[in-house]
């Protein structure tokens, strides 16, 4: 069975935090400037919640609010949905199904080590099943 662990090999262990208490505006920045859609926010340095686009859209534009006005901490969803590096691909994909979210942030003894996003997911899956089909074609094309 495929894990969590084989994406954040390929995909690096980088974790893209935000104070709760900076503006949505420039988390919006941030998001952006790493071509990410979500970031987890801390508060005094631990980690709370994750604020995604969503958030923003829901949370933000169709309740009028200004971003430059508006704290991280009054739009990110808390509290997390945490996954572990032995978490299965299947298990992620039930779970972003089930959940209706796209980004699971990965812990191991309580610290954020990662974030997955449904993006790394299908990538992950679409180049397994690449692979397969190679050694099919392969083993028929032999015979």
């Amino acid at each position: 069975m495929n894990r969590v662990e084989e994406i954040l090999a390929t995909k690096g262990r980088d974790v893209l935090s935000v104070d709760a208490d900076a503006t949505v505006y420039d988390a919006a920045q941030q998001m952006i400037d790493a071509n990410v859609g979500a970031m987890l926010v801390s508060v005094r340095g631990r980690i709370t919640g994750i604020v995604t686009e969503r958030d923003y859209l829901r949370r933000v534009t169709l309740e009028g609010r200004a971003d430059r006005d508006t704290a991280v901490r009054e739009i990110m969803s808390s509290p997390l949905i945490v996954i572990s590096p032995d978490t299965t691909i299947e298990e992620c994909m039930a779970l972003m199904t089930e959940r209706r979210i796209r980004h699971l942030p990965v812990a191991e003894h309580g610290d954020v080590v990662g974030v997955i996003s449904i993006g790394d997911v299908v990538k992950f899956q679409s180049k397994q099943q690449s692979v397969q089909i190679q050694y099919l074609t392969e083993y028929i094309n032999a015979r």
